[in-house]
Parts: C-alpha cells; structure tokens; sequence
C-alpha cells in the first residue's frame, strides 16, 4: 500500500477510532464545569436564550412528525437534532450544567457563589429563549390568530394541559413527576457527557444522539422543553394558568432535573472515573529502578598553551647554513 493510500486509509477510518477513555472524559466534564462557572454574564445569557430556543425548535419539530406519522417514536428519532445543535455549539443548558458544575465545585474549581450565579442566569436565559420560540410558533401555526389552531397546534395544547394534570393523583401523582424528571436529566446528562467520548464532529453527534433519543421516547419530563411547551399550549388555548404551570410542573421537573443530572450523572461518573495523580508522582521509584539520567555532552577541554620558555627551549638549532655567516661575525 503506497503512502497516499494509507494516508486515505487512516483519514477514513478516523471516526470509528477516536474514542476517549472514561477518566479522560471526567477530566473534561470538570474543564468544561469550570469554563461554564467563569463565563461572562454576556456569554452566559446570549448561549443560554439560543439554547432554549433550539430545544423549543427541536420540540415543535418531533410534535410536527409525530402528528404526520402517527408514531410517537419518529418524533423521539428526530428531536435530538436541537440538543446536538447545542452541544456542538457550546450553547448552555440549565439542565446539562446540573451535573457539570456540581462535580467541578466537588472538586475545589468552583465556588457556590459560581454555581447559583451559572443555574440562575442560565435557567432564566433558557426560559427567555423559549419563550421567545413560543411566540413565533403560535403566530406561525394561527397566522397571528387569523386562523384557527392546526393539527399541530391542537397537539400542543393537548400536551401543556396533559403535564399540569397530575395533581389529579395526589402525592403519587408529584411522585411520579418527580421521579419522570429524574430519569430524563439522567439521560440528558448522559448526551452532555458522552460527546465528549469522541473527537470528530460524527461521533460526538451519535453520542448525544442516544440517550437524548432514549429521554423523549419514554416521555420523562424535562425543565426546558417545558418551558416551551406548555407556553406555547397557552398561547394557542389551553386550559393552563401560570400557577399551573409552575406549580405544577415547572418548579418540581426542575428539582427533580437537578437530583437526576447531579447525582446519577455528575456525581456518578466523577466518583468512579475521577482522574488519579500519576502513580511517579505519589510514589517515586527506587534508586536502582530509577531510569537513568541521559547521558551530558561531552564537556569543552581547553589545553593551556605552553610557557614562552618551553617554546624556547624547544626551537630546533640554527641550520648549517647560518653556520658560516656566524663565523664571519667572529671574525
């Protein structure tokens, strides 16, 4: 094989052998938790109001192809397009950064003050930006209310009234809720970590694809798309006011988003894969395993000049041919 063709070969099967080992990859998480901890407010509310509006994108679309098909998993199939928008973006989400920075704080890189101000200025710029998709898509589907509410919309209303109905259950009802919220950070947190398995741009998107896929099609509940969802129902007529939607569902899906991302996620994967000090490091090797030093350049020796009087001493004897002229001067 000449040179050319194995240099196709390698950029080819580039893709498939690019994986990051698990330490590597906490290692990562815990870079990623402090970037995310000391960015700007600027960056934090502009990453985080696209974000919002991404996932809101990424909702409407797997609502729109679960109304065509009929099949509730072809819009799982499709949904995770926004989140790998986001992640290959570096757009930030409230509900990946529940296992980032806790871990990161876990590790001394981040303060709590970092943390509240990160989950707060995020959470708030998440709901700006879905809130803002939410108002597009209700003119988009009415024509600014000049016609009645599509298939698609009606579906959404059906939804935001379906996620603020459990209290019909009691505490089993919050419970249940409580633990659906659990289940989806865990798997969201599982799109945020695993990308980070790769290092071409098609592994990573596989990556975040699976547990993202896996989240929607079971219906757990999530901070964000709710955020966007049950808004959106209200603005094309549901039967929701605002204490329903936060007391309902958004104020408990959000704790119940933290525990899930934080514990099974961050905390989990930190406690098993965090990275440990070099083993040189902590131990030094005994003298005689020691490897040994390289060997220095051989040192410049200067070889002193002989004495005037050794040079002297040393001159050869005047030639023959001197001899008579001396003879001469004698004479």
């Amino acid at each position: 094989m000449g040179a050319s063709q194995a240099r196709r070969a390698r950029v080819m099967m580039a893709p498939f052998m690019d994986y990051v080992a698990p330490s590597k990859v906490v290692s990562t998480m815990l870079d990623a938790g402090a970037a995310k901890a000391a960015a700007s407010l600027r960056d934090l509310v502009i990453r985080g109001f696209l974000a919002g509006a991404l996932l809101g994108f990424a909702t409407s679309l797997a609502i729109t192809t679960t109304v065509q098909t009929t099949l509730p998993v072809a819009g799982a199939l499709v949904f995770p397009v926004g989140f790998v928008m986001i992640i290959l973006l570096g757009f930030e989400l409230v509900t990946g950064n529940f296992a980032l920075l806790p871990m990161a704080m876990l590790d001394k890189r981040v303060t709590l003050w970092q943390l509240l101000r990160n989950f707060g200025v995020v959470f708030s710029a998440n709901l700006a930006g879905s809130l803002f998709y939410a108002w597009l898509l209700s003119i988009s589907l009415t024509m600014a209310g000049s016609v009645p509410p599509d298939a698609v919309a009606n579906k959404i209303v059906a939804i935001a009234q379906a996620k603020t109905q459990f209290p019909q259950y009691g505490l089993a009802g919050l419970l249940g809720v409580f633990v659906r919220s659990i289940l989806c950070n865990w798997m969201v947190c599982l799109g945020v970590a695993m990308p980070m398995t790769s290092t071409s741009t098609v592994g990573k998107i596989a990556a975040a694809w699976l547990p993202i896929l896996v989240f929607f099609a079971h219906g757990y509940e999530h901070s964000v798309v709710n955020m966007f969802v049950i808004p959106a129902g209200m603005m094309l007529g549901a039967k929701v006011t605002l204490a329903d939607w936060w007391l309902k569902n958004q104020l408990p899906v959000t704790a119940g988003n933290f525990v899930g991302g934080c514990l099974f996620t961050g905390m989990a994967l930190y406690f098993t894969h965090k990275p440990k000090p070099e083993a040189a490091a902590a131990t030094p090797a005994p003298p005689e395993l020691a490897a040994p030093l390289p060997a220095s350049a051989p040192a410049l020796v200067l070889v002193p000049e002989p004495p005037v009087l050794e040079l002297l001493a040393s001159e050869p004897e005047p030639t023959s041919e001197r001899e008579p002229a001396a003879a001469t001067d004698s004479a």
